[in-house]
């Protein structure tokens, strides 16, 4: 995948598609010629779909990523996929502590940050999710659980190939609700200072997407606010439209 700071979109489908779904990767490959001198595009499908889609986007502006790995690169762990499994699948990405696998199967900073270091082991960028829930949002502690959870999950080492951050608030999943654009505008800045500090000049390369409740209506406003890289889009991916007019913002 192409870095420097060069836009992303990225759409997670979480649990959902078929094999028939290959159709509407087939318009967002199509789409994608326009945008490609602009922005890179990534499409993160469940694991069933996953070597179909490498294939049919294989040579296309689209690269293709998984939604979670095992720490380890092979093994007993039924039902699990390594990341070394997932490279050779075509995948070049993999998004590791989604708030769905924090919330869902109790994933702490300490699994995800062993994630990050899998897909690095096996040649994936780590997308890593970041992101306060609504009850932690009222009592103003949005900065004080980024922070924790940066900390705690991203490893050390990290460059623009290796990794990107995801701001995404639990509460704008799915709702229709976003933050204000000075809202992320504060939390994507102090997430770019903590890079930095961290990481010193890589960590100015590193892409930070914004994700949560977005949309072609509202992305050209959001992708417009300083430090914001790109998006991590969930629902809206699932359609080429959508998916592409989102990343039509930076046209």
């Amino acid at each position: 995948m192409v870095s420097a700071r060069r836009p992303l979109v990225a759409g997670n489908w979480k649990m959902n598609g078929w094999q028939r779904s290959t159709a509407e990767l087939a318009k967002i490959l199509t789409g994608a010629r326009a945008l490609a001198a602009k922005v890179d595009l990534l499409v993160c499908p469940p694991a069933t779909l996953l070597s179909g889609f490498a294939a049919l986007a294989s040579g296309s502006p689209v690269a293709i990523g998984a939604q979670d790995c095992h720490v380890e690169p092979a093994g007993a762990f039924t039902g699990d996929i390594s990341a070394e499994m997932l490279k050779d699948a075509g995948a070049e990405a993999v998004i590791v502590g989604h708030s769905e696998r924090r919330s869902h199967h109790g994933e702490t900073n300490g699994d995800l940050r062993a994630k990050a270091l899998a897909a690095w082991r096996a040649g994936l960028t780590a997308i890593v999710c970041v992101g306060e829930t609504g009850a932690e949002r009222e009592a103003a502690q949005t900065i004080a659980v980024v922070q924790r959870q940066l900390d705690g999950s991203l490893p050390d080492g990290a460059t623009a190939q290796r990794l990107v951050v995801a701001y995404e608030p639990v509460w704008a999943i799915g709702s229709g609700l976003t933050p204000t654009p000075t809202d992320v505008a504060e939390v994507h800045g102090f997430v770019r200072e903590r890079l930095g500090a961290r990481y010193g000049a890589a960590g100015q390369g590193i892409r930070i997407l914004y994700g949560g409740s977005v949309k072609p209506s509202n992305a050209g406003e959001l992708m417009a606010v300083a430090n914001v890289d790109g998006a991590l889009v969930g629902g809206a991916s699932l359609k080429a439209e959508e998916f592409l007019g989102i990343a039509a913002a930076y046209r």
